[in-house]
């Protein structure tokens, strides 16, 4: 099998790498010095591989990954970053501390904007606040129907007339080397993928140890298509973080899980429970054991997470469990699963 590679992820051979959500303040704020200790953690433990977008706290998770970066020789690390959403300059001088999800951002507004110039505009935006000349991959973003509602159709007909077009004379221009879409709906990636190619693909929520609803038809495709997978949301928010020691606060993709999520996460818990294995740990590792996957990008906001992650990745998980797994109808039957122990 020979697969876009496009990426690099830790040195000594992890395939972790490090999101950039929590760093332009995901529903709490991360002070700038903490924001660098993440960060620093961790490069000094391998991590080559860095995921950030504009709508991250309006511009700050951008500003706080160039600033760590460009510490960096420039062919020792891969970033990329996401279009889509344009920020413009805040009218109010107080702006709301909070948007979309993001506490105490950068003063921007942002809206959608998927033209040609909107395009350019945002990449350009984006390169001058992470202090950078380029990116290894741009990924548009949320373009699914749940977000753009009666918009999506327009919406889809700007992605392919304007900005995958765009995206493509930038490639030649030397300001990315990679395109693809930043989604958490795989029903999207397969109408994209009816009509163009993409390089590679950042996916969220949607093959996981909960939800395999890519499994059937996107990661066959994207292997047939050779286009490079980074997974997002591998423990769907927050229900397969931790074990779920107060199933009543689960949360299930940003939102309070539902009873068949909640009935699901915890009959894996049992058989988790009996074979001795961490919920963070086999949701990692289920991940990552797809051969469509290249690497799992992390939205990490404490240095302890990111070491507690590196755990879950090496922790020692029997054969028999993802066999049981299988048999207790928990993940389908062909779904890959690590083959050593």
């Amino acid at each position: 099998m020979n697969l876009n590679r496009p990426y690099l992820a830790c040195t000594d051979g992890a395939r972790l790498g490090l999101g950039g959500a929590p760093l332009g303040n995901l529903f709490q704020t991360v002070a700038d010095e903490t924001a660098q200790q993440v960060l620093n953690t961790a490069w000094l433990d391998g991590c080559r591989t860095f995921d950030t977008a504009p709508h991250y706290g309006h511009g700050l998770s951008e500003k706080r990954m160039g600033l760590a970066l460009r510490q960096q020789a420039r062919p020792g690390f891969k970033l990329s970053s996401k279009v889509g959403r344009l920020l413009t300059p805040s009218p109010s001088p107080n702006p709301p501390r909070e948007q979309h999800g993001y506490v105490d951002g950068l003063a921007f507004v942002q809206h959608w904007d998927f033209s040609r110039s909107g395009i350019r505009k945002s990449l350009e935006d984006s390169l001058e606040r992470l202090g950078l000349d380029r990116l290894d991959a741009v990924y548009i973003h949320d373009i699914d129907e749940v977000t753009h509602g009666t918009n999506f159709n327009s919406v889809m007909h700007q992605v392919m007339d304007e900005a995958l077009p765009i995206l493509s004379q930038l490639k030649q221009e030397g300001l990315l080397t990679h395109i693809g879409l930043g989604v958490n709906d795989h029903q999207v990636v397969l109408e994209v993928l009816k009509r163009a190619d993409l390089d590679v693909l950042m996916l969220a929520g949607r093959y996981t140890l909960l939800d395999t609803s890519a499994l059937p038809q996107l990661m066959p495709e994207l292997i047939q298509r050779n286009v490079a997978l980074a997974l997002g949301g591998v423990f769907n928010s927050g229900i397969l973080s931790k074990r779920l020691s107060s199933p009543a606060h689960a949360t299930f993709n940003y939102a309070p899980a539902s009873e068949v999520w909640l009935h699901k996460a915890l009959k894996i818990q049992s058989i988790a429970d009996l074979y001795g294995v961490s919920l963070r740990g086999a949701a990692l590792q289920f991940s990552l054991a797809h051969p469509a996957v290249h690497i799992v990008m992390l939205g990490i906001r404490s240095e302890s997470e990111w070491l507690d992650a590196r755990l879950a990745e090496k922790e020692l998980i029997p054969l028999a469990f993802w066999d049981q797994l299988k048999k207790e109808g928990c993940i389908p039957i062909d779904a890959p699963t690590p083959t050593s122990n």
